[in-house]
């Protein structure tokens, strides 16, 4: 009998590779593959599935408004739409701001590299580590050169410096910037936090030339750092662009571009567009993820569940550090073999994710529980033993 993985090899392009399981169910931060094992997931969809699999707010909310209008395209306005457009102003706190709806982190990032040409300058300053997309414009300005060079030429003027450099930003910007685009928390570089004032220092130092900051928090955004957003854990910080996907829709595919003031104006009609973004289907599910996370308290949870999370991790013998903040945590061991860790984690029933040879990334839905962390707590030794010789037996 055929597997579904071998299907998937035959019929699917192979840009992924081939998969790891075959996945066919969910509920909460558990999945079930086409075998029946259970697996605690703590990558959930690459920081997606806010709420997990299968959550009833969700599934209700998508049910609802399919049976209702599924799709109208962008000649009309939809109150979905327009509800979690106003939402998401209020929860950044801008009375000044205006919402593009798109279809993914890509498409989000792909209006504000549009929107930053609109200011009449056309470089951009980014930094190394940096990971906003796979789309030709994202991709230029995501750092790793394993991605971009089979794709170049790349639009240009885009100027990477170090992250966490404040000096590399003050020599790189200048009055030729359209903008300074930074992840607030570095994802796929590993969940790479930068000093509490760096972020404070990108604004002045962009605003004292008249350019604008744009944060992308694709991944930091909607509740996974333990804030609406993860700059809002900062004094001072007020960016002009704010990119979001991933946890928004909670599973279902949307992004957003949110600017305030006069970036907010930028794009005007026939600058840029979507069929698929802001429909209200998409829009329902994002209204569900957010007034989910306000009625459980996902926003402590995450605290809490964060920090039980980067305790358990610290205790363990191999891993050498811990970063990051609520539920996106970075674990780096003390050899190259977090393939090997993934690997072991997956026989023992739990889903990780490894973001190079010596580092884990976790970012568990928001609706882990303590106990799903305490099994992880408990089956970590015999993980971590079993990679590190696994990863012995295959060095030369």
């Amino acid at each position: 009998m055929t597997t579904l993985q071998e299907r998937y090899t035959g019929a699917v392009m192979n840009t992924f590779g081939p998969p790891a399981l075959a996945l066919a169910r969910g509920r909460g931060a558990h999945v079930w593959d086409t075998d029946g094992k259970e697996y605690v997931d703590l990558l959930a969809g690459i920081a997606v599935n806010a709420l997990g699999h299968a959550h009833p707010a969700l599934v209700d909310a998508v049910t609802t408004q399919l049976s209702t209008l599924g799709h109208v395209s962008n000649f009309f306005a939809t109150e979905p739409q327009v509800s979690l457009a106003e939402r998401l102003t209020g929860l950044l706190g801008w009375d000044d701001a205006r919402v593009f709806l798109s279809n993914s982190g890509a498409e989000a990032n792909e209006a504000a590299f549009k929107l930053t040409r609109r200011t009449g300058r056309t470089r951009v300053v980014a930094a190394e580590g940096s990971f906003h997309g796979r789309t030709m414009g994202a991709l230029a300005l995501t750092s790793k050169a394993a991605y971009r060079e089979p794709f170049e030429p790349l639009p240009g003027e885009v100027t990477f410096v170090p992250f966490d450099d404040v000096s590399a930003l003050e020599a790189a910007v200048d009055e030729t910037v359209a903008a300074v685009v930074l992840e607030p928390i570095q994802g796929e570089a590993g969940v790479v936090v930068p000093a509490p004032d760096y972020l404070a220092a990108a604004q002045r130092i962009a605003h004292d030339h008249g350019a604008l900051l744009w944060l992308d928090e694709v991944q930091t955004g909607i509740g996974r750092t333990g804030a609406w957003f993860a700059h809002q854990l900062l004094e001072g910080v007020a960016p002009d662009v704010v990119t979001l996907a991933k946890g928004l829709g909670g599973g279902m595919p949307i992004g957003a571009t949110v600017a305030r003031g006069g970036a907010a104006t930028l794009l005007q009609p026939g600058n840029h567009g979507t069929t698929f973004g802001g429909n209200p289907v998409a829009c329902a599910a994002a209204l569900a993820v957010l007034d989910t996370i306000e009625s459980e308290s996902l926003l402590a949870a995450s605290v809490q569940r964060g920090d039980q999370l980067a305790g358990l991790l610290a205790r363990h013998t191999g891993v050498v550090e811990v970063t990051g903040v609520g539920l996106m945590r970075g674990a780096e061991l003390d050899g190259p073999y977090a393939a090997q860790a993934v690997a072991a984690a997956r026989d023992a029933g739990f889903i990780l994710n490894a973001t190079g040879p010596t580092r884990l990334r976790l970012v568990p839905p928001l609706v882990i529980t303590s106990d799903d962390l305490d099994a992880l707590d408990a089956a970590l030794p015999h993980v971590l033993d079993t990679a590190r010789a696994a990863a012995q037996e295959s060095t030369p």
